[in-house]
């Protein structure tokens, strides 16, 4: 197999990495944690429903605290907040407020595959009806000002991928300025593969820049599908979570350097920051779950994750949890299950 440089020239096309948004997973908390260990250009938030009424600021800065920082991670990474809906007035307006709080970009949900958002219009239902997806993005492209990024995730389509072309097309010619395709169908849900070969001739002829989302866990996902769908921009999602310097890594194949080396008592610390930061943000008593839904991501890389994991997975109490992550690791630190 090729390298990474060969795959990804970035003489010809910058590589640019986007940490994706993840509907209670990748809040502010994580956004800042994982933007500050390096490699991503760019943030999108969990989404905001749209659905009767222009949205109070507190809603965004909730979803976005980022607002209050210039839109910004405190690492400088821009962050889009994300709408979902089907109103295009509506999605026009809230976009509007999203801007006029200081929101760097837009995106658009058109790929969300979950079924209580599905039955209220919102999310990958609306790739049923690609016409209305050129009329939300034109609606939102002409509400915010020409400077301001408008940006979309589809999926391939709905059941099948026979219009995914359709799609694509209706949501460019809506005006956005980049096109997010998870490479695979709402009936596919989150089960590999991703199909990245469906982009290629998509992001060759595309006016507007093609990013690649799904099954990107290693740099060698990112290789592969660099090099079958023609892309040079990707959305990273779980994979970020399970190795934290997965952006990091991909940039230093890029620059064949050495990849980085970030060890277990690195996560742990990682993860007792994160524990805290969720208690002191919203309340000790939910801090714990947030907390060891990262463990069940981190075990794929991470050995020590899943006895950490399966010794905390019962508690609920703050103090009880905050002991366990700074006892002493119960194995010997391990080489990452797959470094690649």
């Amino acid at each position: 197999m090729q390298s990474v440089p060969a795959l990804l020239n970035t003489e010809e096309k910058p590589l640019r990495l986007i940490l994706a948004p993840m509907e209670g997973v990748m809040d502010g908390i994580m956004r800042d944690i994982l933007t500050s260990i390096g490699g991503f250009d760019r943030c999108v938030t969990e989404f905001v429903r749209i659905s009767q009424t222009v949205l109070p600021p507190r809603v965004f800065y909730r979803l976005c605290p980022e607002l209050k920082q210039d839109g910004r991670t405190a690492a400088g990474v821009p962050v889009f907040v994300q709408l979902l809906g089907s109103d295009p007035h509506l999605m026009a307006e809230n976009a509007r407020v999203a801007v006029n709080l200081g929101a760097p970009g837009i995106d658009l949900n058109f790929g969300c595959p979950a079924k209580t958002v599905n039955k209220s219009q919102g999310g990958a239902v609306l790739l049923k009806t690609p016409d209305h997806i050129e009329r939300i993005c034109a609606a939102v492209r002409h509400a915010v000002p020409e400077a301001i990024p408008v940006t979309a995730k589809i999926r391939l389509g709905f059941d099948t991928d026979g219009h995914f072309e359709d799609i694509a097309e209706s949501a460019i010619r809506g005006g956005v300025d980049e096109l997010t395709v998870h490479a695979r169908t709402r009936r596919q849900g989150y089960r590999p593969p991703a199909h990245w070969h469906r982009l290629a001739e998509l992001n060759q002829h595309s006016p507007i820049p093609i990013n690649a989302n799904g099954e990107l866990w290693t740099t060698t996902d990112v290789a592969t599908c660099g090099r079958v769908s023609g892309c040079h921009r990707f959305m990273l999602a779980r994979g970020a979570l399970c190795r934290p310097d997965l952006a990091l890594s991909v940039r230093a194949a890029i620059q064949g350097a050495p990849q980085p080396s970030t060890s277990w008592d690195d996560i742990r610390a990682l993860l007792i920051s994160y524990l805290e930061r969720n208690a002191s943000t919203y309340d000790p008593r939910y801090a714990c779950n947030p907390t060891k839904q990262w463990l069940v991501y981190l075990q794929y890389y991470y050995p020590q994750a899943g006895a950490l994991f399966a010794r905390v997975k019962r508690l609920n109490q703050f103090d009880q949890m905050l002991t366990a992550l700074k006892a002493p690791a119960l194995t010997e630190p391990a080489e990452l299950v797959d470094a690649a």
